[in-house]
């Protein structure tokens, strides 16, 4: 059995991983990892996870962290196992990598440090730099101006399947649209249908506020 070492009340990487297990039907087991008495930072947990970061996983004795490397072991590893979601056709695999490009440069980079000044900053006492949000904001809301474009012509980002690159947005896009953010998604109506979609499938209702 796959063993997931990670905090997913407070690691979207975490949440990421316990997504793609719910997805592919992969029986796990979850051990907690004590994020806040730096459990992580141990040396037994550095001997193995070198950054000293979560998640990673077990796996009859294969080890492996980061979280989208994971994800994509794990679907290539049982393919034929629940939710297909890494095409095997050159083609349709290509649109997937575009479209799991786009995530990082044109979704992630913006969302995630917005949440980390609005959502983490707070929780140990800090000021958000506003100037930054607004800053950060801006881009973003340009970038989901195209991603509307895009999802005008096709269900998901990669075309008319479900990806890996559509779930890549759930765990910080979760946090962004719960934090005083759901008009930017909501605003646009196809990334709304398109956010509703991908934000109420039963694996992420299952793992978004543990796994």
């Amino acid at each position: 059995m796959v063993k997931l070492y990670g905090a997913p009340t407070v690691s979207t990487c975490t949440r990421l991983v316990a997504l793609i297990l719910k997805e592919k039907n992969i029986p796990y087991e979850l051990i907690q990892v004590n994020m806040a008495k730096s459990e992580h930072k141990a040396a037994s947990f550095t001997a193995i996870q070198p950054f000293g970061e979560v998640p990673y996983i077990d796996d009859d004795g294969f080890i492996l962290y980061e979280s989208r490397a994971i994800a994509r072991y794990l679907i290539k590893k049982y393919p034929n196992q629940g939710t297909p979601l890494i095409p095997s056709d050159p083609k349709a695999q290509a649109l997937f990598e575009q479209a799991a490009s786009v995530e990082v440069f044109n979704f992630t980079n913006f969302v995630q440090p917005i949440v980390f000044e609005k959502v983490f900053k707070p929780r140990f006492g800090l000021q958000p730099n506003e100037e930054r949000v607004g800053e950060l904001l801006k881009t973003l809301q340009e970038k989901l101006d195209v991603y509307e474009v895009i999802l005008s012509k096709q269900k998901y980002l990669a075309g008319d399947f479900l990806t890996l690159a559509d779930l890549f947005h759930l765990p910080y896009g979760t946090v962004f649209y719960t934090s005083g953010f759901a008009e930017v998604f909501d605003s646009r109506p196809n990334l709304a249908r398109w956010w509703k979609d991908i934000s109420n499938r039963p694996a992420w209702l299952a793992v978004k506020d543990g796994a």
